[in-house]
Order: structure tokens, then C-alpha cells, then sequence
């Protein structure tokens, strides 16, 4: 069993193993602790406050001895423990931290994990300093950021990923190469696989937070993981719990907590059932369950929660209810105006999502996932979590002041005299990465809920054959169309093995990360698009004027004024007349500048003209992307408002 618990308010709680009469002297000695000032665990000089906290928890050890003598209950021990205030010392009782701290421990115990120290909800302080002294590659940056490495996977495995065969969810999981069955043997013996080794450690921990904003909808989530990277990582993209609201996290809680165990250090065995490298994702929902293995990534885990949303959004509050009336799951991020206007923004990881969704014009929602619900659009996320690679502060200004203590940089290289950081540098992957609390953007919107429904829907493309254009505006079916298809390219390093572009059709925009069929989300954007309705965009972060060989993605500043016509309704009050329809693809892209953007770069063809292609390359280019779409599913009928 456990035998010590650190949590983030401070708390320490010790006892023997196994015995139920220490388990109550545990909340008084935690008492103490608890407002012991900071020192380092390894040896550091205690001050005359700290000695006089370690007398007092020897004389109530002493008490304790003679209570187990006496042979005292449980109560008559808690009760004799009782601090309440000592004067200028300043300490006071905390019963219900401290409950809390035993009923994580007991339910960790419960799960089979045991080893020697728990970590709990721990503050970034304790975690930089933990990462420091057990994690090689970690280091603190010249801005405050924790810089560590996520070891031989620097991005998802999804070909790893698995989701048990159960008769609760089968009809509803979209199985096939995204969603791959596994059976229950299999993950169970993945399951101990993991424990075995957690238990084999000395030091593990813990995170408790929740999936989404609202409390309607929201789920909550435990992380047992072994690398104190890992904690902050979730504990800045999880939303973080209140004090009074840490008891939906204890055994009773209803729903208990969806659990991760990340054994991600250790893989998993390639002779199991079902496995075919020695890396393993594998989510049970009747379980609530996720275990990882064979790689520290952490955005598996991220996404793992994002799947586990992605099941449970549809079929809430009550899965009979019409399309309209349930919550809607989103790969986008998502920002909203003066004038309550919300802009939702889809796309796959370098697309552009949390770039241009961090407008100093606009309160930022969230960065990556959403959930549209009959209220409006809540953030599931509590943090961000950024593409660095060629960031600088004067094209991202507010990620770049994003990364400081607190924030985690991860697989970048920095300096080893000066610690600045090289935001150039790939040596370990072009998919370098910052996660950081939502509140480190100066206009994030917080709590991240708003009761208002989106205005403008922009479905954000990487065409890596420059083809598209830089903005285009969709017809309803035009929109149907392209969020089933969810063309994009895969920007290097966002999965492993990618180290260039690829054309992909990833449907909804996050088709690694559905659970159902993409028509039910598709159905049900298709019944909130007609209730509410929004204009809708396709706008292409990717190349202009030739492919990736030959040319270079659309300037950011030119995306960014295309997105201000967009919220300022520049776009929308273009006359019919001012709009030209796109050969093979349809698409009404504007004649003529926009905002400082010239009509040499929204028009494709041009673009390839003004960067001294000839028009038969261009013509050439577009054909073959016009056939990729043309291998496209054929999509249903979407009823919509005429």
C-alpha cells in the first residue's frame, strides 16, 4: 500500500502499511504539515518554524503509540488529533483536504497500484523540481518554461490506438482503421502489464481534473502516470477542480472518475492479442479505463480524453433526443467578439486551429476542442497546446509570452550556456510543442463557457499542393461536404513517421479521434447549422503559388486579415458581383483584394502565374486533387433551412 501522499496544497500524509488506526492519525499529521514552510526534500535546512512543526508531529507520533496501546478507535484517534490554532505558528486544520488526500490514496490502493510516495495534484513547483532530479532531458528555460523530452515518440501513434469490443458500445463505435477492436482479455493483461510496472516504481502521480467547462456536461478524469512531465502536461489541459469540488473525485462520486494509466516508459508485449508494435493505446469505456504503453507522448493522452468526449458528447444529456438537442463534439478552437459572436475554427493539428484562434481582438475560448451544445459552446480543454516550431514573438505574440513558468516545452532545443530557446530547431522533431494553462493568454475567456452559438464557421485546410484558396465561401452543402471529407495535409511530425507533408482525408476534421461514424457528427452539425445558422468559410493555411517543393505556405499576416474580414463582415457584404466561381472545386473566391490581401494570392491560378509557373502546371495540379476528392465517400442528404 501506498505510504506517503504529497499533495498540492502541501499536505503529507504517513502511515504504516495496512493499518486502519494510522490511517486516522494520517488527517492530523497532514494537519501539520500542510502549513510547514516549503523546503527541498532532500536535505535542506530546516528553519526554527519547520523545527518546531517536526516537534510537534514527534509529539503526536508519541500520541499515537499510546493510543495503540490503549487500543483506541479510529475516532478517539481523530478526535485527540485535533490542532486547531496555535497562535503565531498560524497552523490550522484542513479535515476536508486531508479526507480527500486518504480517499485518493485508498482509491489508488483500490486500483492495485502501491508504491512508496504519491503525488498529488501537485503544485508546477514540486513537478519542475521532481522532473529535474528523476527525468533526464529536462531542463528550465531562460523564460521559466520546463523543457522536457518525450523519449523515442515525439508524436501520436495511431495505429496503436484500440478500443474494446463491448456489447454496451459496439453499435455505436465506428470501427475500422481509426477505432481497432480489441478484446477484454487483451486489454486486461495490458491493464496489469501497466500496474505491474506503476507498482515497480518509487514515486508516482496523480492528477484529478475535468473534461469540459460546463458542469452539465463535464466528466472527470484521473492521470496515474510516472513522469512528473506527464502531471503538468495534464494538469494545464485538464480543467482544474475547486477545493469544494474535490469530492467528486473520492469513491462515491457518481460518475467515478475516467482513470489513464500511463506505463507509457514500458511496452507492451507484441505476442498479446491484438498488439503489433510495442506501443499500446487502448481506451474501455465500461472499465473507464485507458492504458498506456510503449510511448511518452503525451498528447496520447490528451486525445485519449478527447475520444472519450467524443463518445459520451452525442449521447448526451439523452441520446433519444433530436441532433439539435445533443451535444455536438468539436475539432476546433474556438473565439468570440464584442459583440458575442462566436467563430468556430476546424481543422487537424497544423492547420492553423490555435494560431488564429489567439486574436488580441477577441476573447479566446479554447484552442482545440469544443462541445456545441443547445446553451452554446464550452471549452473541454483547461490549457493550450501549441505547435512551436518557427514560432517567434512578432508572429505570435501570445504564445510566445505563454511560455514561462508554469507552461511545458516539449522535444525543443534551447541553449546549454544561455537556456534560450531555438524555435528553428528540429533535430528531435518538427512537431515541438508548448502546453500551457488557458489563463496564460491575457483575454482567454474563463471560465472557457459561453451561452452564445457561433456566428462564422471556418474549416481551416493545409493544401500542400497549392491549389486551394487562401479563403473561398461555402454554400451550405459545400460545407457538409467538406467537413465530411476534411481534406488537409499532415504537417510533419504531428503523427510518427511523418516528415513531410501528406494529402489525407481526415473526416470531420479529427478523424483519428471519433468514436462514432463521422455521419453522426455530420447530422447533427448539418440540425445546428439550421437552427442557428453561421456563415461558413474555407480558408487554406497551407501553399500558395505552387506545391511544397516549390513554393511557401500563405503568409500568416495575409491569413490573419482575411480572418478579420471574416469577423468584421467584410467578406459577408461582397456583393454576388464581387465573387467568382472556382473551376473543378466550385468554390466563390473573391475578384479582387481583401484587406491588403491581393487577388495574386486569393486567386490560385494567378498565384502560380505571378511565382512563373505555367498555367498548364497549375490546371495540372488541381486535376489530380480534384480526382483525390473525387475518391471521397458519397455523402448522404442533409436536410437544411432553404
Amino acid at each position: 500500500m501506498l505510504s506517503r501522499v504529497f499533495s498540492g496544497n502541501g499536505a503529507f500524509i504517513s502511515h504504516a502499511k495496512g493499518s486502519r488506526l494510522a490511517q486516522a492519525s494520517a488527517v492530523a499529521l497532514g494537519a501539520v504539515s500542510q502549513k510547514a514552510p516549503h523546503q527541498h526534500r532532500g536535505g535542506a535546512s530546516l528553519t526554527k518554524q519547520a523545527a518546531l512543526v517536526e516537534s510537534l508531529k514527534a509529539s503526536l507520533q508519541q500520541q499515537l503509540k499510546a493510543a495503540q496501546l490503549k487500543g483506541w478507535t479510529n475516532e478517539q484517534v481523530a478526535s485527540s488529533f485535533e490542532l486547531g490554532s496555535f497562535g503565531s505558528i498560524g497552523f490550522t486544520t484542513s479535515k476536508s483536504i486531508d479526507h480527500h488526500n486518504l480517499e485518493v490514496m485508498n482509491m489508488v490502493n483500490e486500483l492495485s497500484v502501491d508504491v512508496e510516495e504519491l503525488f498529488y495534484n501537485s503544485s508546477p513547483a514540486v513537478l519542475y523540481e521532481e522532473a529535474l532530479k528523476h527525468e533526464q532531458g529536462s531542463a528550465i528555460v531562460s523564460s521559466g518554461a520546463l523543457s522536457v523530452v518525450s523519449g523515442k515518440k515525439t508524436g501520436r501513434s495511431p495505429l496503436d490506438k484500440r478500443i474494446v469490443w463491448e456489447a454496451d458500445s459496439k453499435d455505436d463505435i465506428w470501427w475500422g482503421k481509426v477505432n481497432i477492436k480489441l478484446d477484454m482479455s487483451s486489454f486486461l493483461v495490458n491493464r496489469e502489464r501497466a500496474v505491474d510496472f506503476l507498482n515497480m516504481q518509487k514515486r508516482l502521480y496523480v492528477v484529478d481534473g475535468y473534461a469540459g467547462w460546463d458542469k452539465d456536461y463535464r466528466l472527470p478524469i484521473r492521470v496515474i502516470t510516472t513522469r512528473a512531465y506527464h502531471a503538468l502536461f495534464m494538469q494545464n489541459m485538464l480543467v482544474p477542480p475547486q477545493p469544494e469540488e474535490l469530492a467528486n473525485f473520492e469513491a462515491h462520486a457518481k460518475p467515478k472518475p475516467f482513470v489513464i494509466f500511463n506505463a507509457g516508459v514500458f511496452p507492451c508485449n507484441r505476442q498479446t492479442e491484438g498488439m503489433t508494435s510495442s506501443t499500446s493505446v487502448s481506451l474501455c469505456l465500461s472499465r473507464g479505463e485507458m492504458v498506456i504503453l510503449g510511448t511518452q507522448y503525451a498528447g496520447e493522452m490528451k486525445k485519449g480524453v478527447f475520444t472519450l468526449m467524443m463518445y459520451h458528447m452525442p449521447l448526451s444529456p439523452n441520446r433519444e433526443l433530436p441532433p439539435a438537442d445533443r451535444a455536438l463534439p468539436l475539432h476546433a478552437s474556438a473565439n468570440i467578439g464584442p459583440d458575442n459572436d462566436v467563430s468556430l475554427f476546424f481543422g487537424l493539428s497544423g492547420t492553423g486551429k490555435t494560431t488564429l484562434s489567439a486574436d488580441p481582438k477577441r476573447d479566446l475560448i479554447g484552442d482545440d476542442e469544443h462541445v456545441w451544445t443547445t446553451k452554446g459552446v464550452f471549452n473541454i480543454e483547461g490549457g493550450c497546446y501549441a505547435k512551436c516550431i518557427n514560432l517567434s514573438e512578432e508572429k505570435e505574440p501570445e504564445i510566445f509570452s505563454a511560455i514561462r513558468f508554469g507552461s511545458i516545452l516539449e522535444n525543443t532545443v534551447c541553449d546549454e550556456s544561455t537556456r534560450e530557446v531555438d524555435f528553428d530547431n528540429v533535430s528531435l522533431t518538427e512537431n515541438t510543442r508548448v502546453a500551457y494553462p488557458l489563463h496564460f493568454i491575457p483575454n482567454a475567456r474563463i471560465p472557457a463557457v459561453v451561452d452564445a452559438h457561433p456566428k462564422n464557421v471556418v474549416l481551416l485546410t493545409c493544401d500542400a499542393f497549392g491549389v486551394l484558396p487562401p479563403v473561398a465561401k461555402l454554400t451550405k452543402e459545400q460545407v457538409m461536404y467538406h467537413f465530411i471529407s476534411g481534406y488537409t495535409a499532415k504537417v510533419a511530425g504531428t503523427e510518427d513517421g511523418i516528415t513531410e507533408p501528406q494529402a489525407t482525408f481526415s473526416a470531420c476534421f479529427g478523424g483519428p479521434f471519433l468514436a462514432m461514424h463521422p455521419y453522426v457528427y455530420a447530422e447533427m452539425l448539418a440540425a445546428k447549422l439550421e437552427v442557428h445558422g453561421a456563415d461558413a468559410w474555407l480558408v487554406n493555411t497551407g501553399w500558395v503559388g505552387g506545391d511544397y517543393h516549390t513554393s511557401k505556405r500563405c503568409q500568416l499576416k495575409y491569413t490573419r486579415h482575411l480572418i478579420d474580414a471574416i469577423h468584421d463582415g467584410t467578406l459577408s457584404k461582397l456583393p454576388d458581383s464581387e465573387w467568382e466561381v472556382m473551376p473543378l472545386f466550385g468554390l466563390l473566391v473573391p475578384k479582387n483584394d481583401v484587406k491588403d490581401v491581393p487577388k495574386e494570392v486569393l486567386q490560385p491560378a494567378k498565384a502560380w502565374a505571378a511565382n512563373g509557373h505555367q498555367e498548364s502546371a497549375f490546371k495540372s495540379a488541381a486535376t489530380k486533387l480534384a480526382k483525390r476528392s473525387g475518391r471521397v465517400t458519397r455523402l448522404p442528404s442533409f436536410h437544411f433551412l432553404t
